[in-house]
C-alpha cells in the first residue's frame, strides 16, 4: 500500500482538503491527523472493521481500548449511557480540548473499538484540522496515537510515515503539534472520579470541577503494576520506548549529573553509542554521550511538546543506552514523568 502525506494549510482550511481523507473513511480505510496533543489514527468508531484495521495497523492489542473523537458535545449522549453530571461539567470546562473522559458504554460503539470493555472513552478535540475532518466525515472518529505500538507517539506527520508507511493510505500533513502528550484519561464509569492518565490537563484544574478525583495509583506509583485491567490505553502495555534502553536517574542536581557521567562513561569505554536526556538548565553539565535538553523546567510545556521528539531522535542516531533525568516539574510534570517511566519500563535509580 502507497502512504500519501497530504499538506493542510492551516490558515485556509477548505472542504476540499478533507474530499480524500473523507473518502477513505467513509469506506472503512484509515486516515492520521493532527490533534492538539498527538497525531491519530482514525477510523470509523462505529465500524468493527475499521477499528480492527487500526489494530492491525499499529500491532496494539486487542484488549486496548481506541479513544472515540467528535465534533459536537452532544455526541456523548449517542455513545455513552447513564451519563453522570459530572461528565456534563468537565466537557463545558475544557472540551474542545485535551481531555478524554470514560463513560459506559452505549449500544451504538461495537466491542472491537472499546477493546472488549463495558467503557468508553470519548474526547472532543481542538484541534481545527482533527475538527473539520470529523463534521466532514460526519463520523465519530475512534483514534489512538498514529504510531507503531510501544513506540514513542508521534508529534510530526514525519514521524507518522516513519512508522506506518505502506500501512495506511493517507497522513494529513498539519506540522507539529502543539502539546506534544496524550490527553488527559478520567474514567467516570464508576462510583468515584479517577485520572487514568494524566496529561496538559491537571490534577489541580480537574479538582476546580470535581473536588473528590483522584489518580489511579498506577499512574502515581514508580513500579509497574502488571494487574491494572486496561482502561485507559497505555496503563497495561509498554509505550512511547525507543529502541535502546532507558535509565532515569532521580535524586539532588548533582548526585544526578554525576551518576549518569559515571554511567556514560563507563558505557562508552565498552564501545556502547550512549546518550544523555536532560534539561537545559543541567545539559552543559554532562561530559560523555551524545546530550539533548527537552527544554527548561521553568517552562515545562516545552519538554513536553519535545519530549517524544527527542527519544526519537535518539533511534536516528542508533543510541544503545540512555541515561535521562527525572522531570518531575510542578504542572505537567506527573503527565512527562508518566510517559517516560513507560518509555524506561519503569527502569528508574535513585541517587
Amino acid at each position: 500500500m502507497e502512504t500519501k502525506v497530504k499538506k493542510i494549510n492551516r490558515e485556509a482550511l477548505c472542504k476540499e482538503d478533507f474530499a480524500e481523507a473523507v473518502k477513505i473513511l467513509k469506506q472503512g480505510g484509515l486516515v492520521a491527523f493532527p490533534t492538539e496533543t498527538v497525531y491519530g489514527l482514525g477510523g470509523d468508531a462505529l465500524d468493527a472493521e475499521a477499528a480492527a484495521k487500526i489494530y492491525s495497523a499499529k500491532g496494539r492489542p486487542l484488549d486496548n481500548p481506541l479513544i472515540v473523537h467528535i465534533a459536537d458535545k452532544e455526541d456523548i449522549y449517542q455513545l455513552a449511557k447513564d451519563i453522570p453530571d459530572a461528565a456534563r461539567k468537565l466537557a463545558d470546562k475544557f472540551w474542545p480540548g485535551p481531555l478524554t473522559i470514560i463513560l459506559k458504554k452505549g449500544q451504538l460503539v461495537p466491542n472491537s473499538t472499546t477493546g472488549g470493555l463495558a467503557t468508553v472513552a470519548i474526547r472532543m478535540p481542538s484541534d481545527q484540522i482533527a475538527a473539520m475532518l470529523i463534521r466532514e466525515s460526519g463520523l465519530y472518529i475512534a483514534a489512538p496515537s498514529a504510531n507503531a505500538s510501544g513506540r514513542p507517539s508521534t508529534t510530526r506527520a514525519e514521524h507518522v510515515y516513519e512508522d506506518l508507511a505502506g500501512r495506511i493510505p493517507l497522513i494529513l500533513d498539519g506540522g507539529p503539534v502543539p502539546i506534544g502528550l496524550e490527553s488527559t484519561i478520567v474514567d467516570l464509569s464508576g462510583e468515584h472520579p479517577i485520572i487514568l492518565r494524566p496529561g496538559y490537563i491537571t490534577l489541580e484544574q480537574l479538582k476546580e470541577i470535581l473536588p473528590d478525583v483522584v489518580y489511579d495509583r498506577a499512574v502515581v506509583s514508580r513500579h509497574q503494576d502488571v494487574n491494572i485491567v486496561a482502561k485507559a490505553p497505555g496503563m497495561k502495555y509498554r509505550h512511547y520506548a525507543p529502541k535502546g534502553s532507558i535509565t532515569i536517574y532521580e535524586g539532588t542536581e548533582d548526585a544526578v549529573v554525576s551518576a549518569i557521567n559515571q554511567q556514560a562513561k563507563e558505557k562508552i569505554e565498552q564501545g556502547y553509542r550512549v546518550a544523555v536526556l536532560s534539561a537545559s538548565e543541567t545539559s552543559g553539565r554532562y561530559q560523555y554521550g551524545l546530550v539533548k535538553n527537552a527544554g527548561a523546567r521553568c517552562k515545562e510545556q516545552q519538554i513536553a511538546a519535545n519530549l517524544f521528539e527527542v527519544l526519537r531522535e535518539f533511534d536516528e542516531e542508533k543510541i544503545e543506552f540512555i541515561y535521562a533525568e527525572s522531570f518531575d516539574t510542578a504542572q505537567l510534570g506527573q503527565a512527562i514523568m508518566n510517559r517516560l517511566l513507560k518509555a524506561a519500563g519503569y527502569h528508574i535509580v535513585r541517587v
